[in-house]
């Protein structure tokens, strides 16, 4: 059986990349971690993902909500600086 932390090393993302999709898409973590596994594997899939996080960057900045900003800061920055290419 495939554990959490597998699925998070598959897709090449960190925790705080996961919990900010989970947050910002209102989905349980299991599952934001599935739909970002799915995600990172696609063609176009990084691409979506940085849009996803660049938007709860920016719902988290809007609605004033200290601690999901600050995860949702450093979640952007750890994809950008581990995803140049796109």
């Amino acid at each position: 059986m495939i554990s959490m932390k597998d699925c998070i090393d598959y897709s090449d993302l960190t925790e705080d990349e996961v919990s900010a999709i989970a947050d910002h898409e209102h989905l349980p973590y299991a599952m934001a971690a599935h739909l970002a596994c799915g995600l990172a594997q696609s063609k176009d899939g990084t691409e979506v993902l940085r849009c996803l996080l660049k938007n709860a960057l920016c719902d988290a900045a809007t609605c004033g909500h200290e601690q999901t900003l600050i995860v949702a800061r450093r979640a952007y920055k750890q994809f950008v600086a581990n995803h140049p290419d796109h």
